[in-house]
């Protein structure tokens, strides 16, 4: 079975920062308006480069981003596609194109 490494975080402060930022991104309330701005940039959602520099995720977050090491980044690209296959079945289907793999 697969088991994740564990990696220690070499800037707690603003992965930290990152991290709530996408959980409050993901939140059940505030998910179909992010999906529907990833929608409207013509964006596919797993594209987490594009979605970050379109500046859906948060003003701020580009910035933040480059600040982290390149472990602490995987890190949050892990953690973005882990909350994106989270969200609610019903509210995908609603935005299948941008979920497709095509």
């Amino acid at each position: 079975m697969f088991e994740q490494a564990a990696l220690a975080v070499q800037n707690e402060q603003v992965f930290g920062e990152v991290s709530s930022g996408l959980k409050s991104t993901f939140d059940a309330a505030r998910v179909e308006r992010f999906l529907q701005g990833v929608q409207r940039s013509r964006l596919r959602v797993r594209q987490f480069e594009g979605v970050l520099a379109a500046g859906l995720l948060g003003a701020e977050m580009p910035a933040k981003y480059a600040a982290l090491g390149d472990s602490d980044r995987g890190q949050v690209r892990e953690q973005y596609l882990s909350l994106l296959e989270r969200v609610d079945p019903k509210v995908r289907s609603k935005f299948f194109k941008i979920y497709a793999y095509y």
